[in-house]
């Protein structure tokens, strides 16, 4: 059974990790994971905050908007992406630029 102390200490720590894994979501490519796992984290710990007071809680809700920021940005990119390819294939008319 954990005491109260150890409680407290693995819900700011969580809260510094998710802090920390929604700062990570805005590297480029690699970031989407890590910012999944900054939701992921800030809604568990969000779960567990009413047990018990958390100290990082302003760490944990920048996480969640950092991740959920990066999330949708990324999204955004990888839709963009995709839809200029697509639309620049079909609309290639395989025209030669003649001088």
């Amino acid at each position: 059974m954990k005491t109260d102390a150890v409680a407290k200490i693995e819900l700011i720590d969580s809260s510094m990790r998710c802090f920390v894994f929604g700062l990570l979501g805005f590297v480029p490519f690699i970031g989407v994971p890590f910012g999944i796992a900054a939701l992921c984290i800030g809604g568990r710990v969000r779960k567990r905050e009413n047990e018990c007071w958390n100290a990082a809680r302003p760490y944990r809700i920048w996480g969640v908007i950092f991740g959920g920021v990066t999330c949708v940005f990324w999204a955004a990119a990888a839709v963009l992406i995709v839809y200029n390819s697509v639309t620049g294939y079909w609309n290639n008319d395989n025209s030669s630029y003649s001088d």
